[in-house]
């Protein structure tokens, strides 16, 4: 079988990938340093998929371990690379550890590879601002960041575009992921945000079971059709299932140049008031909201053209709103009887 390297595996996005990649027949080498995910993960792996991933405990910062380890493990045919610090709010307060750890591992990963390998990269729709036309499509220009934590993102995929301009060997894929939200059905892996969760639906759920309170609605004066920003968000599964469509196009030289960049989302924009709905509708659970201002940064709608990922990668979204939020809240019931 190929061996798939999967960095921050143990995350929520990670965990969901190494899943579809066992599902789909790849072996899967999972490094992580837990700094933002629990060691028990594993454990949720091996309980979904009846195998025991191997795994490596790593700082992907350290250039020499990364270097070691990659040495040790030449039968690594590709990477999907999460592993990164991710909160904008954070990043605001805290920019100097951000492009720290985000750039540093990246530069380490590729290093080590000599920059001859399939790579995936996690990247975000945040490169696109507050774009121009909706749905916002691939070409779309990419606009100043709104924080330290989108600007890696930004410079990473022109770091990585310019890498493969002289490394022929290099096949990157960039992922520019919408709204990742939901849990995977069996309950036993999720969203697992540490400390206040700083995006809509983990905040949801964590109200709706008492360990929240009330959810502020920031902003109901945007131009949209109830007046609430407007997201594409995307279940995990099948956001998951878009890297290993991603690594099998890598893998079997169909790309058409050796960088390129998919959309990943539903192609439809919900608003935060159409979610609080669905929520309510697909789980009987009654929501506690309040309206408060806008919030500075946030952008008033956004949701992408994902015709190019149907075409070239062969994937489409298939799970609806209503299997987010039910996913997300049989996760969150599961958090409650068995607290990581």
């Amino acid at each position: 079988m190929s061996k798939i390297l999967v960095t921050g595996g143990t995350g929520f996005i990670g965990s969901h990938t190494v899943v579809e990649l066992h599902n789909a027949g790849y072996e899967v080498i999972l490094v992580d340093d837990f700094s933002n995910s629990s060691p028990k993960i594993l454990n949720q792996i091996n309980t979904i998929t009846g195998m025991t991933p191997e795994f490596e405990e790593l700082d992907l910062c350290d250039e020499a371990k990364v270097l070691a380890f990659v040495a040790a493990h030449p039968e690594i045919i590709g990477v999907i690379h999460f592993a990164a610090f991710k909160a904008v709010g954070e990043s605001v307060q805290h920019p100097l550890k951000y492009y720290r750890n985000n750039f540093y591992s990246l530069l380490n990963l590729l290093k080590a590879f000599n920059s001859a390998t399939n790579f995936v990269f996690s990247s975000s729709c945040t490169v696109y601002g507050q774009p121009d036309v909706l749905p916002v499509t691939e070409s779309a220009p990419v606009k100043k960041a709104e924080s330290p934590y989108g600007n890696t993102k930004q410079i990473a995929e022109e770091m990585l575009q310019e890498i493969c301009a002289v490394s022929p060997e290099l096949n990157v894929t960039s992922l520019r992921y919408f709204n990742p939200v939901g849990a995977h059905p069996s309950a036993l892996i999720g969203e697992l945000p540490i400390g206040v969760p700083q995006n809509l639906v983990p905040f949801i759920t964590q109200s709706a079971i008492g360990k929240r309170g009330a959810i502020t609605v920031y902003g109901n004066d945007y131009n949209t059709p109830d007046g609430s920003a407007v997201r594409d968000y995307i279940h995990v599964v099948d956001l998951a299932k878009a890297h290993v469509a991603a690594i099998k196009r890598l893998e079997s030289k169909k790309a058409e140049t050796n960088y390129e960049v998919f959309n990943l989302g539903t192609g439809t924009g919900t608003s935060v008031l159409q979610i609080i709905d669905a929520f309510e509708k697909s789980t009987g659970q009654k929501l506690d909201f309040t309206i408060g201002a806008r919030r500075e940064g946030d952008v008033e709608q956004v949701w992408g053209d994902v015709t190019k990922s149907e075409r070239d990668l062969g994937w489409k979204a298939e799970l609806d709103v209503n299997v987010m939020m039910s996913s997300a809240w049989n996760w969150e019931k599961y958090l409650k009887d068995n607290p990581f």
